[in-house]
């Protein structure tokens, strides 16, 4: 789904004019972006959606996988998502076991 698919959903569920659906959705990616990135906080829980959640990695040693040779991977933040269990129960309701 992209951001303009999700205006205009937000356009069908309120009514408000898509420009305005718009800025709300902008403005609300924007927050969660700056939030993390300025690491104001290290997580953001959006209560019945889930946790995004910047983790600090330590430098490692890795493995060049095609050449077999060590190389250092450096000290990193890693963003990830974590579904709250309403969502996943929501995501699987409809899933059928194959």
């Amino acid at each position: 789904m992209t951001k303009t698919e999700i205006v205009d959903k937000v356009n069908e569920k309120l009514g408000f004019s898509k420009k305005d659906c718009a800025d709300v959705v902008e403005s609300l990616f924007e927050i969660i972006k700056d939030i993390l990135e300025n690491g104001m906080d290290t997580k953001i829980k959006i209560s019945g959606f889930g946790n995004f959640v910047v983790r600090q990695k330590k430098a490692r040693i890795g493995r060049n996988p095609h050449t077999g040779q060590s190389i250092e991977i450096s000290a990193r933040k890693v963003l990830t998502f974590k579904a709250s269990q309403i969502l996943k129960e929501a995501v699987n309701r409809g899933s059928t076991t194959v």
